[in-house]
């Protein structure tokens, strides 16, 4: 029997209320991460994000904020979470936690989205 696998993450998706949202989702991937849009078609927009893409679109479900905003993080790499950080922070980003050092070894910083998803900056330790 052949036992069929997956190789990795393609994509990630999240979705936004109505198109305002997701103009605002779209200016803060691009304009404060720094992603660069690969498509853009009516209520959806793709950006392609390493060897992935990075998906946000419009969904008629979605009416307000998870009750939990903390059961899903995207996390985000760094090589510098400070100046990355402190860059957000001047944006006036909604901080979450500040940059901290883990028990594993890394760098993880804490913030929101424009919607309210909850993200994270990764700085891995090699």
């Amino acid at each position: 029997m052949r036992c069929l696998m997956t190789y990795g993450v393609v994509g990630v998706t999240i979705w936004t209320q109505d198109d305002d949202s997701l103009e605002s989702m779209i200016g803060f991937y691009r304009d404060q991460l720094g992603m660069d849009v690969h498509s853009r078609h009516e209520g959806w927009a793709s950006f392609k994000f390493g060897g992935m893409r990075f998906n946000i679109g419009v969904h008629n479900s979605i009416t307000h904020a998870p009750r939990d905003p903390y059961r899903t993080m995207i996390n985000f790499g760094t090589d510098d979470i400070f100046e990355l950080f402190d860059k957000l922070e001047s944006w006036g980003v909604d901080v979450i936690r500040n940059p901290e050092k883990e028990h594993w070894g890394g760098w993880v910083a804490t913030f929101h989205d424009p919607d309210g998803n909850v993200i994270q900056l990764l700085q891995l330790e090699d």
